[in-house]
This record gives structure tokens, C-alpha cells and sequence, in this order.
């Protein structure tokens, strides 16, 4: 246990491993929402500003193109309600464990794991949201009750929202690495 801990009080926020791996991380998320080709949504987002013409092949094969990609991606994040509490449960007990560990003694390896891991989890309740949300509109497409291409433009903007939301909590999370970084290396400029 003892060489866990010592692990653990590593120099983290002096390491450009750290750094690097915090870039490339939230490059890597920003990217795209469930995997649905990021181009795919951008030409369903920006024909919906256009004039709604229904029979403009382009649009149809789009929206019917978006709607298959829903059905196939958003099963994957379906997550049933004892096993999301037993995730939750989990995940925060391991969050809560690194940030005890960081915050409370002093361990500079679990607090960067806790500015690296929390906005992760956050990112990982939207997607789990977004894809519930979509299979709504997927569902309504089914149904009838929307028609493919209004159905595609609805599940775009809910896309979109998401990756807007994305991209500012990676902001946020990046800043706060960087602030509290930068904090811990003025108080402790030889790792002690």
C-alpha cells in the first residue's frame, strides 16, 4: 500500500507527459459526439438554416444517412438504471478516494488524476444524456410522427448543443489544470 502512495506523490504538474496527455485527451473528446461523423451533422445543422426543400437529394440521403448512424450508436449508450447507479456509485467512490488522497495529503498525482478524471465523468453523463435524447427523436422518426428530415434537423441541433457544451467544459477544464498546476509548482518548486 505504501508504494501506491508513493506512486502517487509523483511530480505530475512538472511533467509534459501530464500536459500532453491532457491536450491530446480533450482534443480527442472534442472531436465528435458518439461517434457520428462530425461532417455528417455540420451539412444537416447548416442546410437547416437554408429554405426547407424536401426534395433536394442531397438533404434526404443526409437525414436518412444521420437517422441510421442514431440507430446504431445510441443503443451502445443505452445504460439500464441498476447498473447506472452501480457505475455512479463506483465511479464516485474512486473519484472521492483520488480526491482525498490529493486534496487531503497533499498527493500531487491524485489531485492532477481528479482535474483529469471529474470533467471526464461530466462529459461522459452528457453523452449518456445526448444519446437518450436522440433516441426520442430516433424513435419519433420511427413512429411517424416526425418526418426523416425534420427528425435529422432536430437530432442535429441536440448534436451540436452538445459539442458546443463539450467544448466549454473542456475549456474550463483545461484552465483549472493549468491554474491549479501552476499553483502547486509555485508552492512546491522542488516537489517537496
Amino acid at each position: 500500500m505504501g508504494g501506491m502512495i508513493d506512486m502517487l506523490g509523483g511530480r505530475s504538474f512538472a511533467s509534459l507527459w501530464y500536459w500532453l496527455a491532457l491536450s491530446v485527451l480533450w482534443t480527442w473528446v472534442g472531436r465528435g459526439a458518439l461517434g457520428i461523423p462530425a461532417d455528417l451533422v455540420r451539412r444537416i445543422h447548416a442546410a437547416r438554416g437554408a429554405s426547407p426543400d424536401a426534395a433536394a437529394p442531397g438533404r434526404a440521403d443526409d437525414a436518412l444517412l444521420l437517422l441510421d448512424w442514431l440507430s446504431l450508436v445510441t443503443p451502445r449508450w443505452q445504460v439500464p438504471p441498476r447498473d447506472g447507479v452501480v457505475l455512479i456509485a463506483v465511479a464516485a467512490f474512486a473519484l472521492s478516494a483520488l480526491a482525498v488522497l490529493g486534496f487531503a495529503y497533499g498527493r500531487e498525482t491524485a489531485q492532477a488524476l481528479v482535474l483529469l478524471l471529474a470533467p471526464l465523468g461530466l462529459v461522459g453523463a452528457l453523452r449518456v444524456r445526448l444519446a437518450a435524447r436522440l433516441r426520442e427523436v430516433l424513435a419519433s422518426a420511427e413512429a411517424g410522427d416526425a418526418a426523416p428530415g425534420a427528425a435529422a434537423a432536430q437530432a442535429a441541433a441536440r448534436i451540436v448543443a452538445h459539442l458546443r457544451a463539450t467544448r466549454v467544459l473542456s475549456v474550463a477544464a483545461v484552465a483549472a489544470a493549468a491554474m491549479w498546476g501552476t499553483l502547486w509548482l509555485v508552492r512546491h518548486p522542488n516537489g517537496l
